[in-house]
């Protein structure tokens, strides 16, 4: 096979008064093979010398000898690491630096509203607490409106996603779920229904519950406390559980079957007769009222293990979840140390011991209840945020486990 083709080149050489141009190049070529592996090529060279005033001095051509090329190991072996040839591989072309990668920009978090996590295209932020226990009820202990409520919730849903309340009073399921509802606020509810009053009261706190239920999304109600800790306060184990079978007959007669029904309790007044008639073994654990301190890692890892013992030993298989635990900024309930600083210490350490044990909570509570008129110093002093709305401390310092 013969290849034959020119090549036009341009290569100065000489002095700036007088260059040399090679202008053309001949090429042919050779084989004696349908594939070019071994090829002989010819050359000639045409140059033209160009004075600097730019007119022809002298062209000449000029044959040069053949050369042959052998391309059989180009083709059967891959590429050597190092150059065959003695020639000098000319520098490789420096790619051209990359675009650098930023970081994202961080920008401090907007007070009102904060983010919800709901499906909205905004960033989800870290939510520190599994659940906190929220009650509604303005500092004079008036009905707050539906816009209070929902104004106070933004903001409870950048600390959790759960939240419990103790009773319908006031509108308040009602006013929640609207909330929540309009507003596509990320919040699960756990209702109650309030047995301390009596029962008139606990009758019209299940009526608004069915009501409530009916009206909004069903499945935004993830649970229904039928009273708290009333056994401590001096219920009869009977009289309770007459209650809770009462609630839950009323619910699957208005087709919410699907509503886990249970009382919450202290841990100690917490019967294996209350947990055959409980979904859920919902304990409260207040190591705050301790008659002894000693530090408050200590005090945590005494709800974790009073937890525990109630998971191994009465709640035969049922879930277990701690409705109340929590630590005051002020007051005094004993030898415990009640301060902001400890408010803060404790709730991060509980977080971080309840997420390891695998157990759902309710932090104790919200907010300061300034509403409880006549309480003890302690008592009105647990929230997370102030009377006013206002977080009485940084939340993201709870995410340091």
């Amino acid at each position: 096979m013969v290849i034959a083709g020119v090549v036009l080149l341009v290569v100065y050489v000489g002095s700036p008064k007088s260059v040399s141009k090679v202008s053309e190049v001949e090429i042919s070529s050779s084989s004696t093979i349908s594939t070019p592996i071994n090829s002989t090529y010819s050359w000639v060279l045409t140059s033209t010398t160009i004075d600097s005033d730019n007119t022809t001095d002298e062209q000449s051509t000029e044959e040069i000898e053949p050369i042959s090329l052998d391309y059989s190991e180009l083709i059967s072996s891959p590429p050597a690491t190092e150059p065959s040839s003695p020639l000098t591989p000319s520098e490789p072309t420096p790619s051209p630096p990359a675009e650098p990668i930023h970081a994202p920009e961080v920008y401090p978090a907007a007070p009102e509203p904060p983010n919800t996590g709901a499906n909205n295209g905004s960033i989800t932020r870290v939510r520190p607490l599994w659940g906190l226990t929220y009650s509604p009820y303005n500092t004079d202990g008036s009905c707050p409106d539906v816009n209070t409520v929902t104004a106070q919730l933004h903001k409870v849903a950048a600390a959790t996603g759960h939240i419990r309340l103790y009773s319908t009073d006031c509108s308040q399921l009602s006013s929640v779920l609207q909330a929540i509802t309009r507003n596509n606020i990320a919040l699960d509810v756990y209702a109650g229904i309030w047995l301390a009053a009596g029962p008139t009261r606990m009758q019209a706190d299940l009526d608004q519950f069915v009501a409530a239920a009916k009206t909004y999304d069903t499945g935004l109600i993830k649970g229904l406390s039928v009273g708290n800790e009333d056994i401590f306060n001096g219920m009869s184990e009977a009289t309770l559980i007459g209650y809770i079978n009462q609630v839950r007959a009323r619910l699957q007669a208005e087709g919410l079957s699907g509503i886990p029904v249970y009382t919450t309790e202290q841990d100690a007044k917490f019967s294996r007769a209350l947990v055959a008639v409980s979904d859920v073994v919902e304990i409260n654990v207040h190591t705050i009222f301790d008659g002894h301190f000693a530090n408050l890692d200590a005090s945590v890892q005494s709800v974790i293990q009073r937890a525990n013992h109630i998971k191994n030993n009465v709640a035969g298989g049922k879930p277990v979840r701690i409705g109340e635990t929590g630590w005051a900024s002020a007051g005094n309930t004993g030898p415990s140390p009640l301060s902001l600083a400890n408010e803060i210490a404790y709730a991060q350490k509980f977080k971080c011991a309840a997420a390891a044990a695998g157990f759902e909570y309710f932090y104790f509570e919200a907010k300061d209840a300034q509403w409880k008129a006549g309480a003890v110093v302690s008592e009105q002093n647990f929230g997370i945020f102030n009377a006013g709305f206002t977080p009485k401390f940084d939340f993201g310092l709870l995410n340091n486990c």
